[in-house]
């Protein structure tokens, strides 16, 4: 296939063609797949498309295939969209196969993947781009030019990618943000880490350094997740991620729904702890580590005091284990669930200073 085919960009987009020059434009990334504790990032990412539902700028984008007000197409996403990836060429469908379903006697509804550039606008009409969708299995070179071809057509300013990992911290601390970029310039806040680390590669990481090469900015932030959250949805760390995204691109978005889904998950998270003794005892002894950490003012040495250490994992599973199940079924029995919950997602990533 050619490479030039591996991105279709249309032609003409009027409400980027004809902006004045030199004029800011921020592309926000996020590939689903990799590096997403608490779905942090793809929450961050339904949020933007959410409030974008709700704009009568970007809502402009499904006008056409459901007048307003009227109920929208299944499927359907707010934002025209301005660039779209060939996900066949991207895409492993036996490693993660797409749902379908079977009604009866026949199959319906496939829902196929999809790889797609959008044109929104933040609160005050200003418009920005979202790259979302399955992060590609394979051409991660080619897919990283694509991408290079999306930012010079629309002349973007710059990239800003999101991310979240597992780490051994308290939830009731503040949430600790790592800052990268391909250029130190762009970094909006001092790095946690000490050194280097060895981690697992993402298509992400690999646009963010090939753009560099190529001149163009590119920077991102990854949301700090308690690994004893990091299976559920975890929207306290989406906000922090969209936060950080009205900094670096000078947007401005109504976070106030996603603040709201924050305080009721802590709420019930804080209702649980006060009912399960065992649990709270496991996240006291963190906080207690976290802050001994933080008063040594050491880096690069994990979260941990060395005359205190962490419970087991087998301790911290047994109880969360539990924790996540009760929390799913919304906290009212405690010996529901079956055990059976997978670990937190292997990142690679270490423990930072807090």
């Amino acid at each position: 296939m050619a490479e030039d085919r591996l991105v279709h960009i249309l032609d003409e987009v009027p409400e980027l063609d004809e902006r004045p020059e030199g004029s800011d434009l921020t592309l926000v990334m996020h590939l689903d797949g990799f590096l997403d504790a608490g779905n942090a990032a793809r929450r961050a990412v339904q949020h933007l498309l959410d409030v974008a539902d709700d704009s009568p700028v970007t809502g402009l984008g499904g006008a056409d295939l459901a007048g307003a007000g009227a109920p929208r197409p299944t499927g359907w996403r707010p934002g025209k969209v301005v660039a779209t990836f060939d996900v066949d060429e991207l895409h492993d469908y036996r490693a993660r196969r797409p749902p379908v379903t079977f009604a009866v006697d026949h199959y319906e509804a496939y829902d196929a993947p999809r790889l797609v550039v959008r044109l929104l606008h933040d609160s005050g009409g200003n418009p920005y781009l979202l790259l979302h969708g399955p992060e590609p299995d394979v051409r991660w070179e080619a897919f990283v030019r694509a991408v290079r071809r999306v930012v010079e057509r629309f002349e973007v300013t710059r990239v800003v990618s999101l991310g979240a990992v597992p780490m051994a911290a308290p939830h009731t601390r503040p949430l600790a943000m790592t800052h990268h970029a391909n250029d130190a310039a762009l970094l909006l806040g001092t790095s946690p880490w000490s050194g280097q680390l060895r981690v697992p590669a993402s298509a992400q990481a690999l646009v963010e350094i090939r753009l560099g090469e190529s001149g163009h900015a590119a920077l991102g932030f990854v949301a700090h997740v308690p690994h004893y959250l990091a299976q559920l949805d975890y929207p306290r760390a989406a906000t922090a991620l969209l936060e950080q995204v009205e900094r670096a691109a000078r947007l401005t978005i109504d976070l106030s729904g996603l603040v709201a889904e924050s305080e009721d998950r802590d709420a019930e998270i804080a209702s649980y702890l006060e009912a399960n003794d065992d649990v709270a005892d496991v996240v006291t002894a963190l906080e207690q580590q976290y802050d001994t950490f933080e008063r040594a003012e050491t880096s690069g040495e994990g979260l941990l005091a060395e005359d205190e250490p962490l419970p087991s994992g087998d301790e911290l599973g047994r109880q969360f284990e539990q924790f996540l199940a009760d929390l799913d079924n919304g906290g009212t029995d405690p010996g529901a669930g079956d055990g059976e919950g997978e670990g937190p997602p292997e990142s690679g990533w270490g423990s930072p200073q807090g």
